[in-house]
C-alpha cells in the first residue's frame, strides 16, 4: 500500500538498505516501478517484464502458491467426496473471489439449466456478499455452492474445467494445478492488470478468456470447449508449461542473498 511504499523508499534512500521488490502482475503497479530504481532485485512472474524494469535486476521466479497444490492428481475421489458430487461427472468450477462476482454470478444463474443439461455438474464459489442469493441451487442435484472454500486443493482436484477471474495469485495456481481455463477479468482493478494477466496467458494458447461485457457468449465458449477433448488437452499442457512451482524458495533465496 501507499504507506508502506513509502516507507520503504525511504528506508532504501536514507540507509541503503538492500530491497527485494515482487511483482506478481504482467503489468507492475506505480508503487512497484517507483520501487525499482532502488530495488536490489526484482522478482517477477512473467516474462518480458524488462519493459518495466532493468533487465539486470530482474528474476523470474513466478509467485508463490500453496504447497498442497502440487500434487492433487490422487485426490480426485476424495474431492468429488468432499463437495458430495458424482466422481464419474466433469466438473465445472467456478471462481469469484472472496467477495464474489456479480457478473459472473449472474450468468452462471441464467445459464445453470444449460450447464447441467450437458451432462457437468457444478462447483460454484459465489463470494460472501452473493451466497444468500444463490444458495437455493444447493437442492439441486450436482450443485455446490459455496460462499468460499477451505480446501482448494480438493476444489482443483475436482475441477474439469474452470471459469475464473485473474489475478496475479489464482493465476499461478492454476498453472500449477494445469486445467483447462476460462479467464473472466475484473475490470474493476487498478490498470486493468487482471486483462493484461489473463492476456499473457492467452497469447501462450494456455487459456481462454472472455471480457464482462462479452460474457453473454459464455454458454458457446464453453460448449465448444466441452466438446473438444482435444483442445482441453492443449489448454491444460500449455498452462502446465507456465507452471513455476518453486517460487517460495527463490524468492527467500534472493532475500538471503540480498542479505549477504
Amino acid at each position: 500500500g501507499g504507506y508502506a511504499s513509502g516507507a520503504t523508499l525511504y528506508m532504501a534512500n536514507r540507509y541503503k538498505i538492500p530491497t527485494l521488490v515482487q511483482e506478481q502482475n504482467s503489468y507492475p503497479g506505480i508503487t512497484n516501478k517507483l520501487l525499482a530504481s532502488k530495488a536490489g532485485v526484482i522478482c517477477v512472474a512473467y516474462d518480458g517484464m524488462e519493459r518495466f524494469f532493468p533487465v539486470d535486476k530482474i528474476r523470474k521466479t513466478g509467485n508463490p502458491v500453496r504447497s498442497d497444490l502440487l500434487d492433487i492428481s490422487k485426490k480426485r475421489e476424495e474431492a468429488t467426496g468432499y463437495f458430495e458430487l458424482d466422481n464419474d461427472k466433469k466438473t465445472l468450477v467456478v471462481l469469484g473471489g472472496s467477495l464474489g462476482a456479480a457478473m459472473i454470478n449472474r450468468m452462471i444463474d441464467e445459464h445453470l439449466d444449460a450447464i447441467l443439461e450437458s451432462g457437468v455438474q457444478l462447483i460454484w464459489q459465489t463470494g460472501k456478499l452473493y451466497y444468500d442469493r444463490y444458495q437455493q441451487h444447493n437442492e439441486r442435484k450436482g450443485v455446490k455452492v459455496t460462499a468460499f472454500v477451505k480446501r482448494m486443493d480438493l476444489l482443483y482436484a475436482a475441477a474439469d474445467f474452470l471459469v475464473s477471474r485473474a489475478g496475479a495469485g489464482t493465476i499461478s495456481e492454476l498453472c500449477i494445478v494445469g486445467k483447462p481455463v476460462i479467464f473472466i477479468p475484473s475490470p474493476n482493478v487498478a490498470e486493468d492488470h487482471q486483462t493484461k494477466n489473463a492476456q499473457a496467458v492467452v497469447s501462450t494458447q494456455a487459456a481462454l478468456m472472455l471480457k464482462e461485457s462479452e460474457i453473454d457468449k459464455f454458454p458457446d465458449v464453453f460448449s465448444e470447449l466441452n466438446a473438444d477433448v482435444e483442445k482441453q488437452k492443449k489448454l491444460s499442457k500449455n498452462i502446465k508449461e507456465l507452471a513455476l512451482p518453486d517460487a517460495t524458495s527463490q524468492i527467500a533465496d534472493a532475500v538471503e542473498e540480498l542479505v549477504r
